[in-house]
């Protein structure tokens, strides 16, 4: 009996998980497993999947990432410092484990990248949810970060006043876009920075995926 993996959300007649696993499967020669969208109207529905046989955990997209996690046993680290799960493990025991893997990623991501983080400080561009893991990691690791958005009063500085504070240009070298700003089939678009103001010096992490490099 093949092992059950899957994603759950509404709607998902945009998610790619599918193709996307099933290609991963087929790559890497990981054989038995099946990948399916289990698209359901209310988080609610989430007990019917947890009802297919030999299932072994799935993925979590909106709107359900928050709510998901009354449903846990067990909440990991990565999903309790970021408020959200996006990977649920079936236990062995049958128990539920709420995990965030934009966490991970992020982190595992970031130190392969930057061997030395002293006198490293971050902008974070955008305030939305994809920031969340974003901010929990830098915290983790101890990164000083502002947040930057277009709105005045939701983050520390908005666009127009980073352009007018140098010194805090300067300063924070590792910026990094958790806009959808440039993602496909917006490719030209990128956030509002003094980009002729930067150099070497600088870290620019994009967390869009598609295209794999932004004008950003």
């Amino acid at each position: 009996m093949k092992k059950r993996y899957g994603l759950i959300g509404y709607p998902l007649s945009h998610s790619f998980s599918k193709k996307y696993f099933e290609e991963k499967f087929q790559k890497e020669n990981i054989t038995g497993c099946q990948y399916d969208l289990f698209e359901i109207r209310s988080v609610a529905g989430v007990e019917e999947v947890f009802k297919i046989e030999n299932l072994q955990g799935f993925n979590v997209t909106i709107p359900y990432k928050h709510d998901i996690m009354n449903y846990m046993d067990s909440i990991d680290h990565s999903a309790q410092k970021v408020g959200a799960v996006n990977v649920v493990k079936i236990e062995p025991t049958g128990g539920r484990t709420g995990y965030n893997s934009d966490y991970y990623g992020f982190r595992t991501s970031l130190e392969k990248w930057i061997k030395n983080f002293h006198g490293i400080k971050a902008l974070v561009l955008g305030v939305g949810g994809a920031a969340k893991a974003v901010y929990a990691v830098l915290t983790d690791l101890s990164i000083s970060y502002l947040k930057i958005s277009r709105d005045p009063g939701k983050g520390d500085l908005t666009y127009e006043e980073l352009k007018k504070e140098d010194r805090v240009f300067k300063n924070h070298r590792l910026i990094i876009n958790t806009t959808p700003l440039g993602m496909s089939p917006q490719i030209n678009s990128k956030p509002d920075l003094n980009y002729s103001k930067l150099n070497k010096d600088y870290f620019m992490y994009d967390l869009i995926y598609n295209p794999a490099e932004t004008k950003f």
